[in-house]
């Protein structure tokens, strides 16, 4: 008989749960909300919500939503965002994850105190990223984000560097941007750093890695386009060479293989609980029945 184990530290981030909380108390009071973006980068659980009456809007559209509610979600957005929002009446839902909105705070602080002097404000994160895109904005587009150590060449590290990261990237890349700086900075010129990755984000790595090392197959469950998800999910490869990759429960088709007695369900900070039990179900029916794990 196999075991079916869902990992009890996958599933959404506290930031996501308080957005997706924020948008269903609104919706209990009206037929329609906006939300500026996907809400969570899962297809599915948009859907879910766009039947309770969410609809999914850019940031073009706002001036044309005089007097509307519009939803932020968990990524943040810059202080542009509420200029526009309050020249045309909107009234703002914040469902910025608290962690994310602290960050934007200190960057916000640091830019001032240090925008007049010689130094670059650095912010390790992904490029476009709505999370970044809202960190950049309290720099008046100022900030220099770096992907990887590779891209450290736009940097001058003969002038001041301070370093902040975005909250969802993995610790140990950022100490290595850390370490490459440290090892290039010129003498006599000051590098200051601060480890700003969430920890509820972070502490999945180690988690994940030893939940996936625990199990013959993996099915690692998110959307396609979840960052975090392809971050995650390339964890649980490096673990257990047998890892899949699936968004939904479907796509599971053909009986485990002989030999394997013990499989895996986990995901991104974007994947639903109730995705996961899907999938976990899935596996049982096509495997004509199962032994399910806590």
């Amino acid at each position: 008989m196999i075991d079916v184990a869902i990992d009890s530290n996958s599933g959404f981030c506290f930031g996501v749960v308080k957005a997706i909380q924020s948008a269903e108390r609104e919706l209990e009071n009206t037929n329609e909300l906006c939300c500026l973006g996907d809400l969570v980068h899962n297809n599915l659980e948009m859907e879910r919500l766009k039947l309770l009456g969410l609809k999914t809007i850019r940031h073009e559209e706002l001036p044309r939503l005089h007097g509307r509610t519009v939803l932020l979600r968990a990524h943040g957005e810059p202080p542009s965002t509420y200029r526009l929002a309050e020249q045309h009446h909107i009234k703002i839902v914040d469902a910025t994850c608290p962690v994310v909105l602290q960050l934007q705070r200190r960057i916000s602080q640091c830019y001032q105190e240090m925008k007049d002097a010689s130094a670059q404000l650095v912010i390790y994160g992904k490029k476009g990223h709505a999370e970044v895109n809202g960190l950049v904005g309290q720099t008046d587009g100022a900030a220099i984000v770096i992907e990887r150590k590779e891209d450290l060449h736009v940097l001058d590290f003969g002038m001041d560097i301070i370093l902040f990261s975005q909250t969802t990237k993995p610790l140990d890349g950022f100490m290595e941007v850390v370490d490459a700086i440290g090892r290039r900075i010129s003498p006599g010129v000051t590098f200051r750093y601060y480890d700003t990755i969430c920890r509820q984000v972070g502490n999945r790595l180690p988690n994940i890695r030893a939940f996936a090392a625990r199990h013959d197959r993996i099915y690692f469950v998110a959307g396609k386009q979840s960052s975090n998800g392809r971050m995650l999910f390339e964890e649980c490869s490096k673990a257990n060479r047998d890892t899949f990759f699936i968004t939904d429960a479907t796509e599971i088709v053909t009986p485990l293989p002989c030999g394997i007695r013990s499989v895996g369900v986990c995901g991104a900070t974007s994947t639903p609980k109730w995705l996961m039990e899907e999938v976990a179900a899935r596996i049982r029916e096509v495997n004509g029945g199962t032994r399910a794990q806590n």
